[in-house]
């Protein structure tokens, strides 16, 4: 396939894996206002070096995956029981009160710093592993990417393009996010419940249709 078309492939997953305002794309934001847009860009890139990072070893994990159709079977049903159950807490079960802008960052003096900090709080976030194993393998099963080193390298590049150019957005549209109700607890508890609740479906069809 088109490594173009694989690279926005990558972009897109990454960009919608990073639309719910969590630390990273906050603290991005929250840097960028407070100590001005470098810093902020400097939290980015590290926070991204990481990603690709971790996009990588996703990829080549569901690169082994295919090779065993079996253990994919196995694990397509537990990530389905995973993902309804979460759908079901951020649905029923999570808080509501509070905002997602609220927590404080710590205060960092140096540009060095401010990336190695990206680079340590990305780390810290390990659901970029499963998340992007699994989208890989399923993008797999439908043609739309396979596993030879060039079309790896663009889905991983692609991932980390996606995931800086969200966490610029946070940075550069921060003041209308802080103005609407986009960031409140309730509205994200929903929107990730919604996510999970559409990739439970993807992943229904597919034991369905494996089955």
């Amino acid at each position: 396939m088109n490594i173009t078309l694989i690279f926005f492939l990558g972009f897109i997953v990454s960009l919608v894996g990073v639309i719910p305002p969590g630390l990273l794309n906050m603290t991005a934001a929250k840097i960028s206002l407070k100590e001005g847009f470098t810093r902020g860009i400097m939290f980015s890139i590290g926070a991204c070096i990481i990603v690709l990072i971790q996009t990588l070893i996703a990829v080549i994990f569901a690169r082994y995956l295919t090779k065993h159709p079996d253990v994919v079977n196995v694990l397509q049903r537990v990530a389905l029981v995973i993902f309804i159950l979460i759908s079901l807490y951020f649905f029923f079960i999570a808080k509501g009160d509070g905002d997602v802008s609220d927590e404080k960052i710590p205060e960092v003096r140096s540009k060095k710093s401010r990336f190695f900090q990206g680079m340590l709080m990305s780390a810290l976030n390990m659901f970029p592993i499963p998340f992007q194993a699994y989208m890989s393998v399923t993008l797999a099963s439908f043609g739309w990417l396979t596993f030879e080193h060039t079309d790896i390298f663009a889905y991983v590049f692609g991932s980390a393009m996606g995931s800086f150019v969200m966490l610029y957005m946070y940075m550069v549209f921060f003041d209308k996010i802080e103005s609407t109700s986009f960031k409140s607890q309730k509205n994200m508890n929903r929107f990730i419940g919604g996510i999970t609740a559409i990739v439970a479906l993807v992943t229904l069809i597919h034991v369905i249709k494996d089955f």
